[in-house]
């Protein structure tokens, strides 16, 4: 299974809750989504969080090329 970026796993919670609001969904269902959906939910978390560190390594390495001039 491929790697999904942050816009794929929104999409994909956006998918997930259309399907929770659908009142002919089980209880059994609706259990399996909900996790499903936290799950996709803190793994998107965790792209946002790598990237802001991404950028911070980034802002720093800039900071000590421009202070070194």
């Amino acid at each position: 299974m491929k790697k999904q970026s942050f816009e794929e796993k929104l999409e994909h919670s956006k998918e997930l809750l259309e399907k929770l609001m659908d009142p002919e969904i089980t209880l059994e269902e609706s259990v399996k989504l909900y996790e499903e959906g936290l799950k996709n939910i803190k793994e998107a978390q965790t792209l946002i969080e790598e990237a802001k560190t991404k950028i911070t390594v980034i802002e720093q390495a800039n900071q000590t090329i421009e202070d070194g001039q």
